[in-house]
């Protein structure tokens, strides 16, 4: 084993050395560059992941983590400014339950745990208390699990129920909240933690609940109205619903001019009233039946009878004077009078009607026309089509604007030429990689080509030099078996040439044999293998 790792060594040497001074640096340049990349990768390969330990913690308890962290020699790193703790993700559960036997973080120790503390010598006022801090441990553990809640705190006023009192003050709260990175709450966000802590206290409002963000601005408050504009979380749902329905508008309006105009030669906006006001309007409405039979029915009849044939009698005019008796009326007089009543069944329609929020007040509609691509449109036309389009109402107050006029593409043209730009950044810097790439694969095949190269030229030296010593052993051998072998000894060759070469040194073939005779060696020695599977295909040739 040894044997061959000291000729692998040597072979690696002696191929080294028989490299040029540029060969050598570029694998120089190419060991140090795999060496350092293998180095790299195996510290990637090797780094840990890391996972979170603890988010959100106190300055205290993250102080305390990270001391006994440093005190058991486990690696971390911090983020969020301190208040998230990473380490190894294998580590993570282990270190929590270490850390939880050390009561770290000691901020956790609140909530439903601190009823597991009372006994029976506890007081009504101290299990009063203690209630209302595990209510509002509880809640601020459940708020701060909410998206972009770092760190949230509940306060709660809770009154005494007193028995002998007809009223009763209700419970408020109020919450602070701290999110991350100053991100605000949105509004619905706001409305969830109201309604959160409402319905988690018995005999809270909505209206009792404050939420107050960690820079002091009042995010709801007992009317729901926020700082800075006055604007409550309703308010951004009317106006997110306002917005939502005239964006829907004027994109079904663009999609219908670009079928008429062509895409990108019109443009419209719309803007809508909606009326949010819950009204309810009560009717009530009598109706009678003619067909149904009355409840009751009384007829009153009154007749009188009466004879002029007696005294003269008559009527009193005026001031008591009795008309004459030749204007006084004669013969019979009779008076008949007849009363009918009747109570019919008379029914009640009541009808209740409430209006759904969102009802459309009136519609503003503003359409601009591309004068350079609808040139001979009838505007008025068109002003018809959007107005049945849209079901406006002149009676309600809606109205309508067509214009036709120039459109500024100086916007547009900017953005194009951007784009181009960015795209032709894009193509350079693919055609730099792929020229990158391709100039690493093409070193790398220029070395390989190099060190074949290299390998033929010693593999042809080596052929040649065992062709020309075979060739002279072949000459020789067949000069003894002719019977001239001292005349060709003499001629310079073998032992007997160096007897008659003299004192004077030896021949010019000796030394060019000599030397072969040291290539061949040296070739042998650095590359045994090359010149096995060489002999062993001259031997072929020769057997065939």
């Amino acid at each position: 084993m040894r044997d061959r790792v000291t000729a692998a060594l040597k072979r690696i040497a002696s191929t080294f050395g028989s490299f040029s001074a540029g060969q050598k640096a570029v694998t120089i340049v190419a060991v140090v560059a795999l060496a350092v990349g293998g180095y790299f990768f195996s510290v990637w390969v090797q780094a840990p992941t890391y996972a979170p330990l603890y988010s959100s913690l106190a300055a205290s308890d993250a102080a305390a983590i990270v001391e006994q962290l440093n005190a058991e020699g486990v690696p971390y790193q911090l983020a969020d400014g301190g208040n998230t703790i990473l380490v190894p993700k294998e580590q993570v559960y282990d270190l929590r339950l270490t850390m939880s036997g050390q009561g770290l973080p000691a901020d956790t120790d609140n909530g439903y745990s601190l009823l597991d503390k009372q006994n029976v010598m506890t007081s009504e006022f101290m299990q009063q208390v203690g209630y209302r801090r595990a209510m509002e441990g509880e809640l601020a553990k459940t708020i701060k699990s909410m998206d972009d809640v770092r760190t949230a705190t509940v306060h709660l006023a809770i009154p005494q129920e007193n028995v002998f009192a007809d009223e009763q003050k209700p419970p408020t709260a109020s919450v602070l909240v701290a999110t991350n990175k100053n991100k605000p709450l949105t509004g619905d966000q706001v409305q969830a933690v109201v309604h959160l802590v409402a319905s988690s206290i018995e005999g809270l409002e909505p209206a009792n609940v404050t939420v107050v963000g960690a820079d002091g601005q009042v995010l709801s408050s007992g009317d729901s109205a926020q700082a800075g504009g006055g604007s409550s979380a309703a308010g951004d749902q009317r106006t997110r619903a306002t917005t939502d329905y005239e964006t829907r508008l004027g994109t079904s309006l663009t999609q219908l001019l670009d079928t008429v105009v062509g895409p990108g030669n019109a443009k419209a906006h719309v803007t809508a009233d909606l009326d949010y006001d819950n009204t309810e309007t009560k009717t009530e409405k009598y109706v009678a039946d003619p067909n149904t039979p009355p409840l009751s029915e009384q007829t009153e009849t009154e007749r009188y009878i009466g004879n002029s044939n007696g005294g003269a009698t008559g009527v009193l005019g005026p001031d008591n004077v009795q008309a004459p008796p030749g204007e006084q009326g004669s013969g019979v007089g009779n008076y008949d009078k007849t009363t009918e009543t009747r109570n019919n069944a008379v029914g009640v329609v009541r009808e209740t009607r409430r209006s759904a929020p969102g009802s459309v007040r009136k519609l503003s509609v503003a359409v601009v026309l591309n004068s350079d691509a609808i040139k001979g449109a009838n505007e008025a036309q068109l002003q018809q089509i959007v107005s049945a389009a849209l079901g406006l109402d002149p009676q309600r107050g809606d109205t309508i604007a067509v214009s036709a006029m120039q459109f500024d593409k100086t916007a547009a043209a900017n953005a194009a030429k951007e784009l181009q730009e960015a795209e032709k950044a894009d193509a350079t810097s693919a055609l730099m990689q792929q020229i990158k790439t391709g100039a690493a694969i093409g070193g790398v095949l220029l070395l390989l080509l190099f060190a074949w190269i290299s390998s033929r030229r010693r593999t042809k030296r080596l052929e040649k030099a065992l062709q020309a010593e075979i060739a002279r052993f072949e000459a020789e051998q067949a000069a003894l078996s002719a019977g001239g072998g001292a005349q060709a000894l003499g001629g310079g060759s073998g032992a007997a040439g160096e007897l008659e070469a003299g004192p004077g040194g030896p021949s010019d073939d000796e030394r060019l044999r000599a030397e072969r005779q040291r290539d061949i060696s040296s070739m042998v020695e650095q590359q045994p293998e090359e010149v096995a599977a060489l002999l062993r295909g001259w031997l072929a040739d020769r057997r065939s």
